[in-house]
């Protein structure tokens, strides 16, 4: 059977049909091809025949005077607004909009949407295009006359900031996003948000800006760790366990970054060039699921373009978003996003952040009384606002939506729940039978910068205050007491220093533990005076009115003798003394925000420190040289005991005596964050020298990677494990000493293919052209990638190891299911071992002879499972029908014929196999 016909699905099909028709009557002349491209949901989508329907004849009726001095006829007993448009060449988008907003389902309840519409209705045009732009840089505005209450918004997604006052209110710090996306679990991704949802309780957030939803198209993507997977079904099925849990709470998630939002370069001019079937199948899925599964409140537009058009104008936000999903919240832009006045507005793009550089405000109120932007666009954003806001509990006299009563954990249990999660996140990528380490070692190494301070979290707006951080070092010394552990710092840290440690800071004015910030104006007047427990302060559009100077003062007491490296990171010009006397006078540059925020440039000065004698540390900040809208500044400190040579000789020399050797290596802030992509995906500095010469000493040595997203490892066969630790969030030092010990197992998969080297990394760098990013590989993203090209990466998709045993066996599918059906799977999975363990069962799908191109397999279902030894279990997993389905341009097609079923534990290690005839 060849390709179906064309539908009535997308504006240029509808086109062509009713060109089609019109050439086969004598109706009246069609409306313009404008009308159809339009962003009128009705137009672009089949909505069911109205007259049919109850409430749709009501809906018709109520509208038949305006239809009537349209030019409406009705000629047939059913139509659908495509059909009306058809028949109505004068009808407007915005008679077509109001139609059918109110045939929409009442969301909030009949009553509360009926209440919401009212309250609308009592607001002049100022005040309603006054509740669509931010009131500040995190808050949304009130309004007393409909009883509507600011809405707080926060950035995540791994973490609740709240309203930063120099980001020092402690949050909990949960494992990035590609480490949830190594769970493989909808139970963790619950967890995951439900923790969310308890920390924005507890600090008066309504909306918490994730889960970031984009793919790793690149592994040189500068955000990779704050997305899940390549893979567009993991990432969904996460992110609407994420979005249910955290929405749960009563506390609004928002997905990001709608869409095609995947790399850092040139992110707020660029244009995603991508084909519509790619779009639908593979960029669009994890929004969709987000959307129609697990009901996002809100939904974030992105910075770039797509196909020209950037996504704060874009029809994508109309349709499919708000038509065929049925989303019927606001839809958010990021920061500084919106450039347009009348084309943004007249799109569905609702609310515009923040207050400040927005082209709305006066400039929308004066496009609405000049013709150019229909009231009934701002009407309907406030609606849609307004259901947030009813949602959230911040509207007088309607209900909240219904929210888990739940009282925060207290902060042990909290580290606890976080600690399991960075758990189920490792992935034991090699072991040559070092791991679990039983008995425990008498003595370790412990070797690396990253060992004595991990990267728990990437930079940019991700980041938040941890309340605590238990570094790989601290985790092993807690868990073996009784062994002689050997710290060696071994080579430079990435970024030069690292961030003193919480413990050793003390306020030289109160003598409480930490580092004091005072603001001043240029009168010397204080506006802002406190103590945090980091060397690090920011403001994200917070600073106070006239703030001039920062000054950031601890006493400081250093843990080890020898040469330090001092440093301070800001942008602009920057003095440290160190006790009284001046170390560091320098002013540094950069042009581009988002450095500034994630990545300042670093000034440094080896200085000589003794271990238990304080030192006096005080920073001086001259902001009126600083970017606008973000300061953020760092003090940092790190061991320099010798030249490189020296360093990776003593720590040589440490592995070599002692029973296991652990070395941490990882990347830095100029490396993965917000802002930037990657130009490498080699380790930074010398870490691949020195895990190279330490694992040629100690054959028992484990390299734990601290890293966000895909290094190479050129030393990985020559490790006795290799332990992928991601950005492990607050308590990772813990998790990992667990599962060196074989306390817990890894329970981490890949959720992103890992190369070998840079050559055959299927999708590079980007490098806009023009422009234009072109994604060129269409549906082959990731492992669809690495197969279609032969190439042999480093580790598949899907790859992990435990620390037992497992048979899979006795697949049971049907022999044939009808187009569009689910396809029910079963089979039997064992622990042979003597441990219990986790396994992640995966079932892909290939097709050898197809009308259309596919990839050479595809993820359609998994379940991770958990048994004891010698426990065995019978596994069901539904593949649902769209799994194997293609967007074709007019909906979603069921080609009939034979699909091949792989079942395993990796893309590349799938041995069960079925076959499936699909009839039509």
């Amino acid at each position: 059977m060849g390709l179906p016909a064309t539908g009535d699905v997308g504006p240029d099909h509808l086109l062509a049909r009713a060109q089609r028709e019109q050439a086969a009557s004598s109706s009246a002349p069609l409306p313009p091809p404008e009308l159809f491209r339009s962003e009128g949901l009705g137009v672009l989508t089949e909505l069911g025949r109205l007259l049919d329907d109850p409430r749709g004849r009501q809906v018709i009726e109520r509208h038949l005077p305006l239809l009537a001095h349209e030019g409406f006829r009705p000629k047939i007993a059913h139509f659908s607004l495509y059909k009306l448009a058809v028949t109505t060449p004068s009808i407007s988008v915005e008679l077509l909009h109001r139609i059918e907003a109110e045939l929409a389902p009442a969301p909030c309840g009949a009553d509360t949407e009926r209440a919401l519409r009212d309250r609308v209705r009592l607001l002049d045009l100022p005040s309603k295009v006054r509740l669509l732009t931010g009131a500040d840089f995190w808050t949304l505005p009130g309004d007393p006359v409909v009883g509507l209450r600011p809405l707080v918004l926060s950035d995540g997604p791994a973490g609740v900031r709240g309203e930063a006052r120099a980001g020092w209110e402690p949050s909990l710090n949960l494992p990035s996003g590609s480490a949830l996306g190594a769970t493989w679990d909808a139970g963790c991704a619950r967890r995951y948000g439900d923790l969310l949802g308890e920390e924005a309780r507890r600090k008066g957030v309504d909306v918490v800006l994730g889960p970031t939803i984009n793919l790793h198209r690149s592994p040189y993507g500068g955000r990779h760790f704050e997305a899940m997977s390549e893979d567009p079904l993991l990432t969904a099925v996460l992110a609407a366990s994420y979005v249910e849990a955290l929405q749960a709470h009563g506390v609004a998630a928002c997905p990001k970054h709608y869409v095609a939002n995947d790399y850092e370069v040139d992110r707020h001019t660029a244009s995603s060039e991508v084909d519509e079937r790619t779009l639908h199948e593979v960029y669009l899925a994890p929004f969709e699921r987000a959307v129609t599964e697990a009901g996002a409140w809100v939904v974030m537009s992105a910075y770039n373009a797509v196909n020209g058009t950037t996504m704060s104008e874009h029809p994508l936000l109309r349709d499919p978003l708000k038509s065929a999903w049925g989303f019927d919240g606001p839809v958010l832009s990021d920061w500084v996003a919106v450039k347009t006045t009348d084309e943004s507005a007249r799109s569905a793009q609702d609310l515009v952040m923040p207050s400040v550089l927005s082209p709305w405000g006066d400039a929308l109120v004066g496009a609405v009384r000049a013709g150019r932007v229909p009231e009934a666009a701002v009407d309907e954003k406030v609606l849609r606002l307004l259901r947030l806001a009813a949602r959230v509990g911040a509207v007088d006299g309607v209900e909240a939506a219904p929210r888990e009563t739940v009282t925060r954990a207290d902060a042990a249990a909290a580290a606890e729940a976080v600690t399991g999660l960075a758990v189920e996140s490792m992935v034991l990528l090699h072991n040559d039978g070092v791991l679990p380490w039983a008995p425990a070692p008498r003595s370790i190494a412990v070797i690396g910068p990253s060992a004595l301070a991990a990267r728990t979290q990437g930079g940019g707006s991700a980041a938040v205050t941890p309340e605590h951080v238990v570094s790989p070092l601290d985790g092993l010394r807690s868990r073996f007491p009784d062994a002689d552990i050997d710290f060696h710092i071994g080579t430079a840290a990435p970024n030069g220093v690292l961030p003193l440690v919480p413990d050793r800071m003390l306020d030289p004015v109160s003598g409480r533990p930490g580092m004091r910030a005072t603001l001043t104006d240029a009168a010397g007047n204080t506006l802002f005076d406190e103590v945090g427990n980091r060397s690090e302060a920011s403001w994200l559009g917070t600073l106070p009115d006239g703030a001039t100077t920062l000054v950031l003062r601890t006493r400081y007491t250093p843990e080890s003798s020898g040469r330090h490296l001092l440093g301070a990171a800001c942008t602009g010009a920057v003095r440290v003394d160190l006790d009284g006397s001046t170390v560091i006078e320098e002013h540094r540059t950069t042009g581009d925000i988002a450095r500034a925020l994630s990545a300042p440039p670093v000034a440094t000065v080896p200085v000589e420190l003794t271990a238990g004698a304080p030192v006096d540390l005080t920073l001086t900040y001259d902001l009126t040289t600083a970017l606008p809208m973000v300061c953020t500044v760092a003090l940092g400190l790190a061991p320099l005991p010798g030249t490189e040579e020296e360093m990776i000789t003593a720590a040589v020399a440490a592995a070599e005596r002692s029973e296991a050797a652990v070395v941490v290596v990882g990347t830095g802030p100029r490396d993965e964050s917000e802002g930037f992509d990657r130009t490498t995906l080699a380790l930074p500095g010398r870490q691949d020298r020195l895990v190279d010469a330490v694992t040629r000493a100690n054959p028992r040595t484990v390299v734990v990677v601290n890293a966000g997203g895909p290094v190479l490892m050129p030393w990985r066969e020559q490790a006795g494990a290799v332990l992928l630790g991601w950005f492990g969030g607050q308590e990772m030092g813990t998790a990992l000493a667990r599962v060196l010990a074989g306390d817990a197992e890894p329970g981490g998969r890949l959720p992103t293919t890992w190369p070998d080297d840079e050559e055959s990394v299927p999708v590079g760098p980007d490098r806009p052209v023009a422009g234009k990013v072109h994604y060129t590989e269409g549906l082959h993203v990731g492992h669809r990638a690495w197969l279609r090209s032969g190439a042999q990466p480093a580790y598949w998709f899907g790859h992990g190891l435990g620390y037992t045993k497992w048979n899979l066996s006795g697949l049971r599918a049907p022999e044939r299911v009808a187009a569009g059906a689910d396809v029910p799977l079963s089979l039997t999975v064992e622990n042979s071992g003597e441990r219990p363990g986790k396994q992640v069962v995966q079932v892909y799908l290939s097709r050898d002879e197809s009308e259309i191109e596919r990839p050479v397999r595809w993820l359609a279902g998994f379940a991770a499972v958990r048994l004891g030894p010698g426990e065995r279990r019978t596994v069901h997993i539904d593949v649902p029908g769209r799994a194997l389905a293609a967007w074709t341009g007019s909906g979603w097609w069921h080609e009939p014929g034979t699909f091949q079923v792989h079942v395993g534990t990796s893309i590349a290690d799938a041995p069960l196999t079925a076959r499936i005839d699909v009839t039509a």
